[in-house]
């Protein structure tokens, strides 16, 4: 982290800091604002009130927290990997998995819709949960392992020596080392697959007990009429929760990115 110290460098971060906050503010004032036009309030209340709002949220969570759970251990196993492991063409592999950081997710719905298929698990979980955790981990990983390359190598031989073996290295020292990480993952990973709409629209469908929050705007959207304060309030109520658990993350989430970045 940096330390500005002139009173007037101070001004003039703040004022640029507000410029460019205020193209993602407005937006949500707005949205806010139209939410509670009309009848106010009772649009919250109607939302609320639709047959099956918990069943949205329900879907999300356990969405949100399978892929989490994937991502993470699966972020740490590949970043002790490619960080402190001997293996052949290593190198290749990781630049090979951060080449999928350059494919938009739009572009691989018809082969995930084959795959899905064939696999025998389309209009489940599973069929936006795997998607979700495989379009990640290629930042997760390249942001952690130059979290793991700061861990001392003399630490892991010294637990080598002391008859640890690769397994006994990553589980007791490895995660506990890489817990500010752990935080960053989750938000990342939170953030992303709660505001999924693409992969659950097309691999999970429309169906009942299948919808998830992200759709729950849809449900006041007619084929002649949208009802937009409903929709606003929709909208409000499906982003809630990811705000406020990015809120009460914040200061361990800016450590953890910055740990990662600076190391």
């Amino acid at each position: 982290m940096f330390e500005i110290r002139g009173r007037l460098a101070r001004v003039a971060l703040t004022a640029l800091l507000a410029v460019m906050v205020i193209p993602f503010v407005i937006p949500l004032i707005t949205m806010v604002q139209g939410s509670l036009q009309g009848l106010g309030w009772n649009n919250y209340r109607t939302v609320i009130e639709l047959p099956g709002f918990f069943l949205y949220f329900r879907n999300s969570i356990i969405i949100s927290a399978a892929t989490i759970a994937i991502v993470y251990f699966l972020t740490l196993t590949a970043s002790f990997g490619f960080s402190k492991l001997r293996i052949r063409s290593k190198e290749l592999y990781f630049w090979l998995m951060m080449g999928a950081l350059t494919m938009p997710e739009v572009v691989l719905l018809a082969p995930l819709v084959i795959q899905v298929s064939k696999a025998g698990i389309a209009g489940t979980f599973w069929a936006v949960i795997i998607p979700l955790a495989a379009l990640q981990i290629p930042f997760t990983v390249l942001l952690t392992r130059s979290y793991v390359d700061g861990i001392p190598d003399a630490l892991l031989e010294a637990a080598r020596m002391d008859g640890a073996g690769t397994w006994r290295q990553f589980w007791h020292l490895v995660v506990p080392l890489a817990k500010p990480m752990a935080v960053a993952i989750v938000v990342l990973v939170l953030i992303n697959s709660w505001n999924s709409y693409l992969l659950p629209l097309v691999l999970l469908g429309q169906s009942e007990g299948h919808m998830v929050v992200t759709q729950l705007p849809n449900s006041f959207k007619t084929q002649y009429t949208d009802d937009q304060t409903k929709i606003l309030a929709g909208a409000v109520l499906a982003a809630l929760p990811e705000i406020v658990a990015y809120i009460s993350l914040q200061r361990y989430f800016e450590r953890g990115m910055a740990a990662g970045s600076i190391k």
